[in-house]
């Protein structure tokens, strides 16, 4: 990609094989290079002072923490990275800046918008999982080419209990109606992952098999069954934002 501001990546995967597995996805199915990015790793280090105009925009990936945990047993770290995501999501939605947050990503956005995020309904298990879009969805920006029903890899605890006011819904499923959402025109969030792709899955299966997403003696067959499926339509998502955003440097 030619020269542009680079787009902030911040990851919480505290495990480091993981963490650069998910970089490498956003990088390759983001069209992006190391120059592109700037990659913070906000479970180990502060975010900082962030000034959103050195950037194109702000990625925020997965990882084992749950916004709903209960917050006096939350590990310091978290609490201190929860603080800070929040203050930066006041800059984002103020300034309507371009924003995709994928898993966790759309737990901290929904709770900062004032959705209720918990465990009580709509998990899913790790795997495929069936996204259709909305007609809200199906004219956004972000679904330029992307099939109006597809497949897409998640695995959750806890998710979106309701609708924040003034988001718009892009994407769900019966097992769990927020999958994709928008608030306002550049800030977005997907409950799947659009940076994962089989190879990725195996390796999280195998680095959470004791996280509690699954009982750890299902691991194999949950990788087994990742290999039957073909997972095109939500990294289209992650190149249209990336596209749509990408400012000259």
């Amino acid at each position: 990609m030619k020269s542009i501001k680079p787009f902030l990546i911040l990851q919480l995967r505290p495990e480091d094989e993981a963490s650069d597995n998910e970089l490498d996805a956003f990088l390759k199915f983001g069209g992006l290079t190391p120059e592109n990015v700037r990659r913070i790793r906000i479970e180990k280090e502060s975010i900082g002072a962030i000034h959103l105009e050195d950037y194109s925009g702000v990625l925020v990936g997965g990882g084992p923490s749950n916004v709903s945990d209960d917050e006096t047993k939350k590990p310091d770290n978290q609490k201190r990275f929860e603080n800070e995501l929040k203050g930066l999501l006041t800059k984002i939605t103020e300034k309507d800046f371009p924003f995709l947050g994928g898993c966790y990503g759309i737990g901290i956005l929904a709770s900062f918008l004032g959705a209720k995020i918990s465990k009580e309904r709509y998990s899913e298990d790790v795997g495929a999982v069936e996204i259709v879009l909305s007609e809200d969805g199906q004219q956004d920006k972000l679904a330029k080419g992307v099939a109006n029903q597809f497949k897409a890899f998640a695995g959750h605890k806890e998710a979106c209990q309701n609708l924040p006011e003034n988001v718009v819904l892009l994407a769900g499923n019966s097992d769990c109606p927020i999958q994709m959402v928008r608030y306002k025109n550049n800030i977005y969030a997907t409950q799947f992952h659009t940076e994962l792709d089989q190879q990725g899955l195996e390796l999280r299966i195998n680095t959470y098999r004791h996280a509690g997403y699954f009982p750890p003696e299902g691991a194999e067959m949950l990788i087994a069954e990742s290999k039957h499926e073909v997972i095109t339509e939500p990294e289209k998502i992650l190149k249209n934002f990336i596209n749509i955003y990408a400012k000259p440097a």
